[in-house]
């Protein structure tokens, strides 16, 4: 049997490791922390605006069973707060163990606390192995990069406020390695708008006991709490530090707009805790993640590779890429559907098969490509692609393919025959 490595853990490692466990192929799943999923442990937001387009078109395409899990979790559905609609706001202390039990269960070998740290090449376009930090030497046919742009602690230092002590836990677990720089590649950096590197993680988790009980109430009840900032410590500014676009309005500033996944999730990169704690309901407030989110947040879009439409690295023909690595994509929709394309061409390959290139007239695909020529230009590179908002949710509004029925998603996919292609054993 045709062995697959995944080096990797959050959504899109998890969805590119299932993909190629469906395909047929034996998985090894490699993440260098205790738990699965990643950032995906303090997100929590899906189907928002256009995520809710995709996440449809990756049913329709056999991708149903994350989505299905993030939709069973769902604390609050059909929410809306600035900018957004109809939202799903999943319970972030659930979903990671209904997804490490389903990996197990469809087979794949999920390894935790396992760094990858080096490669070995076969080829200068063919890598023949992974080296973990213990010394382990884990060998495949073919491998799929998932490691994210996030840490090590050094770029947070460089191009942000330090190491804010986030869920990725570099002090402990140790720093994230670039496989495609280890293969000898070189990754690209994604820019801020004043040419600095990277961009500060968007958002954070507030303990929820320690608000105030009006405030508590009104995320249990609505999902959503929108508070006001004293006028004196509105920061427009700070809005241009974000990695998620989506969110640079200027609600965002004024107010302290909290969303409840389990957590109070504060849709800011960072903000003084004295200065937090002015906001009325908010006197006792205390960051959960990161810790130190009255200081800083996580850097990330310092390490994307350069690929092709099909997740392929360029110029390693059995390397793969999803989610962050494989462009300056936001959001766990986006790295789900990278990912789970990787896992499959993967199994493609390994078959000597064509592989499958999503077309432009379904969103995901649209995404992909149009992400990927982007990021060939400057201004690309300080431009963030999501289907949540921002520019990409105008393109796609545009080209007409934003919908939330079910039905016209699915006959789309049809149209292309692609209907549950995901499901199709190939090894």
């Amino acid at each position: 049997m045709y062995r697959i490595v995944v080096i990797g853990g959050g959504w899109s490692g998890c969805a590119a490791a299932l993909a190629a466990r469906k395909a047929g192929a034996e998985v090894v799943l490699l993440e260098k922390t205790d738990m699965l999923l990643g950032l995906g442990n303090v997100g929590g937001i899906m189907r928002n605006n256009g995520r809710y387009t995709g996440a449809e078109e990756n049913i329709a395409l056999g991708a149903d069973e994350l989505f299905n899990i993030t939709d069973s979790c769902s604390r609050h559905v059909n929410v809306d707060f600035p900018g957004h609609m109809h939202a799903s706001l999943y319970d972030v202390m659930k979903v990671e163990p209904r997804v490490r039990k389903l990996l197990e269960e469809r087979g794949v070998e999920v390894r935790t606390i396992a760094r990858a740290v080096d490669v070995t090449m076969e080829t200068p376009e063919r890598m023949k192995s992974i080296t973990l930090a213990d010394g382990t030497v884990i060998e495949g046919d073919a491998f799929i990069e998932t490691t994210g742009s996030t840490g090590p602690m050094g770029n947070c230092l460089t191009y942000g406020n330090g190491c804010c002590m986030c869920i990725l836990r570099c002090p402990a677990f140790g720093p994230r390695v670039s496989i495609t720089q280890k293969a000898g590649k070189v990754d690209i950096m994604g820019q801020r708008k004043d040419g600095a590197f990277g961009a500060f993680s968007g958002s954070g988790k507030l303990e929820k006991g320690s608000l105030s009980e009006d405030v508590q109430r009104e995320l249990n009840e609505k999902g959503v709490a929108i508070l006001p900032v004293p006028k004196e410590d509105v920061t427009k500014e700070k809005l241009e530090l974000k990695v998620c676009l989506q969110y640079a309005l200027a609600e965002y500033a004024e107010n302290i707009i909290l969303l409840d996944t389990g957590y109070a999730k504060i849709m800011t990169p960072f903000i003084p805790l004295e200065k937090l704690r002015q906001v009325p309901g908010l006197e006792y407030a205390r960051y959960a993640d990161p810790y130190a989110g009255g200081k800083g947040n996580s850097i990330r879009y310092l390490s994307v590779a350069e690929r092709d439409d099909d997740m392929r690295v360029t110029g390693i023909e059995n390397l793969f890429c999803g989610g962050e690595k494989s462009g300056l994509f936001i959001g766990h929709t986006e790295a789900i559907s990278t990912g789970t394309l990787a896992g499959y061409n993967c199994a493609r390959y390994l078959k000597g098969l064509r592989p499958l290139i999503l077309p432009n007239q379904i969103a995901i695909g649209d995404l992909i490509s149009y992400a990927n020529q982007m990021v060939q230009t400057k201004d690309g590179l300080m431009t963030r692609y999501t289907l949540a908002g921002a520019a990409y949710f105008e393109r796609m509004k545009e080209k007409g393919l934003y919908t939330t029925d079910r039905e016209t998603i699915k006959n789309r996919i049809k149209k292309y025959d692609l209907e549950n292609i995901y499901k199709e054993k190939i090894l």
